[in-house]
């Protein structure tokens, strides 16, 4: 197939680390296969009379020192992409929820945007996967102290609480009905009864580790387990958790089953989820990651994959 013009709507790519983001092996591979990779920003997008448009930059990536380069910008309407790759991170604010609604205008007869604005809309990352209950640990969404210290006693006095609009493990705490904190924890998780937070049944195989399966269009491609340190609760990668070779368990393949239909439906076709032991516990939508660390743990080379789909769903689009 010709070269497709793709535009990133990304962080900063002066910040990121190319050892480890999944952003920049997208985009080296998309570019090693001869498309056009354009950049952009949030701030870069505006919506002109009901057309979506934006600033980009045309950019090439190396594993090297500096890793991009620029041609100059212009201005384009992001009709005019084959594929827009959605991949700021989280937080998932409200600059972001306006973002969502502006991919909205765009035209998907003409272009693919991943993921679909309408499912980052609609899969909150913690609360998305309450639709899934025979897959999740007993869980609880309240701003109510009272029935979180009830729901604590019910799981045999210790729990995990968690912010519905946090990542990479900010905010996360293990609470236990011994810790004399836990009156002060749950009066800020819940900003003293007017925030909802999400409580659940600690599940002690976390200190095994916290897997991130790599999902895509409901199929898992692989996963890697985030152990966490000694002295914490969390195996995010960002407050040190250790990467660990994981194979994708039968467990695993019978969860990605079950979420399959409903990440389809909404066009999240790049996903990645968290399991411990046999639970699910997050379904991360935004800008997942993982994939660079898979790949160096199983020698692999996952964004193939990716990329693979990218150009097969974009021919379907160009057959119509």
């Amino acid at each position: 197939m010709g070269g497709l013009k793709i535009g990133v709507i990304m962080d900063p790519i002066e910040k990121i680390d190319t050892e480890k983001d999944t952003t920049f092996v997208l985009i080296l591979e998309a570019q090693n296969r001869g498309h056009e990779i354009y950049y952009l920003e949030l701030a870069d997008l505006f919506v002109r009379t009901g057309v979506a448009a934006g600033r980009c930059r045309r950019v090439y990536v190396a594993r090297a020192t500096p890793h991009y380069r620029f041609d100059d910008e212009n201005t384009r309407s992001l009709d005019w992409f084959d594929v827009v790759l959605m991949r700021k991170d989280p937080p998932f604010d409200l600059k972001f929820f306006f973002v969502t609604h502006l991919l909205s205008l765009v035209d998907k007869t003409r272009c693919l945007v991943v993921n679909d604005p309408l499912g980052l809309r609609e899969a909150n990352e913690k609360l998305f996967a309450l639709n899934f209950p025979e897959v999740i640990p007993q869980t609880l969404v309240t701003s109510d102290m009272a029935l979180l210290k009830r729901f604590m006693a019910e799981l045999g006095g210790e729990m995990i609480i968690k912010p519905l609009d946090g990542c990479g493990g900010s905010g996360v705490f293990y609470l236990h009905h011994k810790d004399r904190n836990t009156n002060a924890l749950l009066e800020a998780a819940t900003n003293n009864g007017r925030t909802y937070t999400m409580a659940q049944r600690y599940l002690p195989e976390v200190r095994k580790g916290d897997k991130r399966i790599i999902v895509l269009d409901g199929e898992p491609l692989g996963a890697v387990l985030r152990v966490p340190r000694e002295d914490e609760h969390r195996g995010n990668i960002h407050v040190g958790g250790r990467c660990v070779q994981a194979e994708i368990a039968a467990r695993d393949r019978e969860i990605c089953r079950v979420l399959a239909p409903s990440l389809q439906r909404l066009g999240l076709y790049f996903v990645g989820l968290d399991v411990i032991g046999d639970y699910l516990t997050e379904v991360n939508v935004t800008s997942p990651t993982g994939i660079q660390e898979i790949n160096a743990l199983d020698h692999i080379q996952l964004e193939s994959r990716v990329v693979d789909f990218i150009e097969k769903k974009t021919s379907v689009l160009g057959q119509r």
